[in-house]
Protein backbone atom coordinates (compact mmCIF):
# COMPACT_ATOMS: atom_id res chain seq x y z
CA UNK A 1 0.00 0.00 0.00
CA UNK A 2 1.28 3.41 -0.77
CA UNK A 3 1.92 6.09 1.61
CA UNK A 4 1.06 10.21 1.03
CA UNK A 5 3.97 11.91 3.33
CA UNK A 6 2.88 15.17 4.71
CA UNK A 7 6.47 17.47 3.76
CA UNK A 8 4.92 20.50 4.20
CA UNK A 9 5.12 20.63 7.92
CA UNK A 10 8.70 21.06 9.18
CA UNK A 11 8.28 19.09 12.08
CA UNK A 12 7.41 15.62 9.94
CA UNK A 13 9.40 16.02 6.82
CA UNK A 14 12.34 14.39 8.06
CA UNK A 15 10.65 11.39 8.83
CA UNK A 16 9.01 11.59 5.50
CA UNK A 17 12.24 12.23 3.29
CA UNK A 18 13.62 8.89 5.82
CA UNK A 19 10.96 6.84 4.48
CA UNK A 20 11.51 7.84 0.92
CA UNK A 21 14.92 7.36 0.75
CA UNK A 22 14.78 3.62 2.49
CA UNK A 23 12.49 3.65 -0.50
CA UNK A 24 14.74 4.53 -3.28
CA UNK A 25 17.22 2.15 -1.30
CA UNK A 26 14.89 -0.83 -1.87
CA UNK A 27 14.49 -0.06 -5.56
CA UNK A 28 10.46 0.77 -5.16
CA UNK A 29 9.35 4.05 -6.68
CA UNK A 30 9.05 7.61 -4.59
CA UNK A 31 6.92 10.90 -5.89
CA UNK A 32 8.63 14.18 -5.32
CA UNK A 33 7.77 17.87 -5.30
CA UNK A 34 9.93 19.81 -7.45
CA UNK A 35 10.18 23.95 -8.34
CA UNK A 36 8.39 22.51 -12.09
CA UNK A 37 6.20 19.70 -11.69
CA UNK A 38 6.10 16.99 -9.29
CA UNK A 39 8.32 13.84 -10.43
CA UNK A 40 8.38 10.08 -10.54
CA UNK A 41 11.50 8.79 -9.30
CA UNK A 42 13.87 5.70 -8.30
CA UNK A 43 17.74 5.03 -7.81
CA UNK A 44 19.22 6.26 -11.09
CA UNK A 45 22.11 3.59 -11.07
CA UNK A 46 19.34 0.18 -9.97
CA UNK A 47 18.26 -0.75 -13.77
CA UNK A 48 15.28 -2.53 -12.59
CA UNK A 49 13.66 0.05 -10.90
CA UNK A 50 14.33 2.43 -13.52
CA UNK A 51 12.62 -0.28 -15.86
CA UNK A 52 9.75 -0.12 -13.17
CA UNK A 53 9.53 4.00 -13.49
CA UNK A 54 9.10 3.37 -17.39
CA UNK A 55 6.07 0.96 -16.97
CA UNK A 56 4.41 2.81 -14.58
CA UNK A 57 4.45 6.06 -16.81
CA UNK A 58 3.60 3.78 -19.33
CA UNK A 59 6.81 4.81 -21.82
CA UNK A 60 9.19 2.92 -23.61
CA UNK A 61 13.09 2.93 -23.40
CA UNK A 62 12.90 5.52 -26.56
CA UNK A 63 12.15 8.63 -24.11
CA UNK A 64 15.60 8.18 -21.48
CA UNK A 65 14.48 9.11 -18.08
CA UNK A 66 16.30 12.69 -17.19
CA UNK A 67 18.60 12.60 -13.74
CA UNK A 68 18.02 15.09 -10.65
CA UNK A 69 21.45 15.98 -8.79
CA UNK A 70 21.36 17.44 -5.46
CA UNK A 71 24.34 19.67 -6.40
CA UNK A 72 26.56 21.75 -8.49
CA UNK A 73 29.74 19.24 -8.13
CA UNK A 74 27.65 15.94 -8.50
CA UNK A 75 27.60 16.70 -12.39
CA UNK A 76 31.57 16.40 -12.53
CA UNK A 77 31.03 12.76 -11.81
CA UNK A 78 28.20 12.09 -13.77
CA UNK A 79 29.68 13.60 -17.44
CA UNK A 80 32.86 13.25 -19.91
CA UNK A 81 33.28 17.16 -19.38
CA UNK A 82 31.88 19.78 -18.25
CA UNK A 83 32.01 22.33 -20.94
CA UNK A 84 32.36 26.30 -20.73
CA UNK A 85 28.34 26.75 -21.78
CA UNK A 86 27.32 24.04 -19.24
CA UNK A 87 29.46 25.69 -16.79
CA UNK A 88 27.82 29.17 -17.36
CA UNK A 89 24.54 27.87 -17.32
CA UNK A 90 24.25 25.56 -14.44
CA UNK A 91 25.86 28.74 -12.75
CA UNK A 92 22.77 30.98 -13.68
CA UNK A 93 19.96 28.70 -13.18
CA UNK A 94 20.73 25.59 -10.93
CA UNK A 95 19.43 25.03 -8.55
CA UNK A 96 16.44 25.38 -10.58
CA UNK A 97 13.56 25.05 -13.91
CA UNK A 98 16.77 24.21 -16.58
CA UNK A 99 17.84 20.61 -17.73
CA UNK A 100 21.06 20.02 -20.19
CA UNK A 101 21.83 17.22 -22.10
CA UNK A 102 25.01 16.24 -21.75
CA UNK A 103 27.07 13.82 -23.15
CA UNK A 104 27.48 11.26 -19.24
CA UNK A 105 30.62 9.11 -18.40
CA UNK A 106 31.28 5.88 -20.24
CA UNK A 107 32.54 4.32 -16.20
CA UNK A 108 28.74 4.69 -15.52
CA UNK A 109 26.85 1.57 -14.88
CA UNK A 110 23.64 2.85 -15.36
CA UNK A 111 20.78 2.11 -17.66
CA UNK A 112 17.97 5.03 -17.97
CA UNK A 113 16.75 3.90 -21.46
CA UNK A 114 17.67 4.20 -25.16
CA UNK A 115 20.10 7.15 -24.41
CA UNK A 116 22.63 7.14 -26.70
CA UNK A 117 25.52 7.82 -24.43
CA UNK A 118 23.91 10.94 -23.21
CA UNK A 119 21.69 12.26 -20.11
CA UNK A 120 19.55 14.54 -19.11
CA UNK A 121 20.18 16.42 -15.97
CA UNK A 122 18.83 19.18 -13.61
CA UNK A 123 19.06 19.94 -10.01
CA UNK A 124 15.27 21.06 -8.62
CA UNK A 125 15.25 24.11 -6.92
CA UNK A 126 12.83 22.31 -3.99
CA UNK A 127 13.95 21.94 -0.38
CA UNK A 128 12.06 18.42 -0.44
CA UNK A 129 13.39 17.65 -3.80
CA UNK A 130 17.17 18.49 -2.18
CA UNK A 131 16.63 16.60 1.09
CA UNK A 132 16.07 13.26 -0.51
CA UNK A 133 18.74 13.78 -3.27
CA UNK A 134 20.88 14.62 -0.25
CA UNK A 135 19.76 11.26 1.35
CA UNK A 136 19.77 8.60 -2.13
CA UNK A 137 22.07 10.41 -4.16
CA UNK A 138 21.33 10.96 -8.32
CA UNK A 139 17.95 9.79 -8.87
CA UNK A 140 16.16 9.29 -12.47
CA UNK A 141 13.00 11.38 -12.32
CA UNK A 142 10.28 12.04 -14.99
CA UNK A 143 6.75 13.74 -14.81
CA UNK A 144 4.77 11.77 -12.57
CA UNK A 145 1.75 11.18 -15.20
CA UNK A 146 0.89 8.18 -17.51
CA UNK A 147 2.14 9.25 -20.54
CA UNK A 148 -0.29 11.63 -22.64
CA UNK A 149 -2.02 12.57 -19.24
CA UNK A 150 -1.52 15.88 -18.02
CA UNK A 151 1.30 16.05 -15.94
CA UNK A 152 0.67 16.17 -11.62
CA UNK A 153 0.62 19.67 -9.65
CA UNK A 154 0.02 17.90 -7.05
CA UNK A 155 0.60 14.44 -5.10
CA UNK A 156 -3.42 13.93 -5.18
CA UNK A 157 -3.14 14.35 -8.62
CA UNK A 158 0.31 11.90 -8.89
CA UNK A 159 -2.07 9.67 -7.18
CA UNK A 160 -4.89 9.27 -8.98
CA UNK A 161 -2.94 8.54 -12.27
CA UNK A 162 0.04 6.22 -10.59
CA UNK A 163 -1.60 4.70 -8.05
CA UNK A 164 -0.04 1.86 -6.60
CA UNK A 165 2.93 1.51 -8.69
CA UNK A 166 4.82 4.36 -6.22
CA UNK A 167 5.69 3.22 -2.71
CA UNK A 168 5.64 6.59 -1.05
CA UNK A 169 4.58 10.07 -2.38
CA UNK A 170 5.83 13.20 -0.62
CA UNK A 171 3.22 16.21 -0.46
CA UNK A 172 4.67 19.29 -0.58
CA UNK A 173 1.83 21.30 -1.39
CA UNK A 174 1.28 22.59 -4.89
CA UNK A 175 4.65 22.43 -7.91
CA UNK A 176 5.32 26.49 -7.94
CA UNK A 177 5.91 26.77 -11.34
CA UNK A 178 3.53 24.48 -12.90
CA UNK A 179 5.35 23.44 -16.06
CA UNK A 180 8.16 21.35 -17.11
CA UNK A 181 12.00 22.34 -17.27
CA UNK A 182 13.47 24.13 -19.99
CA UNK A 183 16.04 21.54 -21.50
CA UNK A 184 18.59 22.52 -23.77
CA UNK A 185 21.18 20.43 -25.74
CA UNK A 186 24.85 20.72 -25.10
CA UNK A 187 25.91 17.28 -26.98
CA UNK A 188 26.70 19.18 -30.53
CA UNK A 189 28.66 21.95 -31.65
CA UNK A 190 26.38 24.46 -30.62
CA UNK A 191 23.57 24.43 -27.77
CA UNK A 192 20.32 23.55 -28.92
CA UNK A 193 16.99 24.32 -27.50
CA UNK A 194 15.22 20.83 -26.97
CA UNK A 195 11.84 21.96 -24.88
CA UNK A 196 10.75 25.56 -24.08
CA UNK A 197 9.52 25.71 -20.61
CA UNK A 198 9.78 27.55 -17.47
CA UNK A 199 13.64 29.35 -18.15
CA UNK A 200 12.67 31.61 -20.89
CA UNK A 201 14.78 31.62 -24.51
CA UNK A 202 15.73 35.61 -23.64
CA UNK A 203 17.38 34.51 -20.25
CA UNK A 204 19.33 31.65 -22.00
CA UNK A 205 20.87 34.22 -24.44
CA UNK A 206 21.78 36.38 -21.28
CA UNK A 207 24.34 33.85 -20.46
CA UNK A 208 25.19 32.00 -23.70
CA UNK A 209 24.35 34.27 -26.27
CA UNK A 210 22.99 32.51 -29.49
CA UNK A 211 21.46 28.91 -29.63
CA UNK A 212 20.01 26.73 -32.20
CA UNK A 213 16.05 27.26 -31.72
CA UNK A 214 13.98 24.86 -33.57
Amino acid sequence: MSDLLDCTDPATRPLAITAAARAVSTGSLVVLPTDTLYGIGADAFNSAAVTSLLAAKGRGRDMPVPVLVGSWHTIDGLVSAVTGAARDLIEAFWPGALTLVVEHAPSLAWDLGDARGTVAVRMPLHPVALELLAETGPMAVSSANITSMPPAVTAQQAYEQLGESVSVYLDGGEAPAGQPSTIVDLTGPRPRLLRAGAVSVDRLREVIGEFEVP
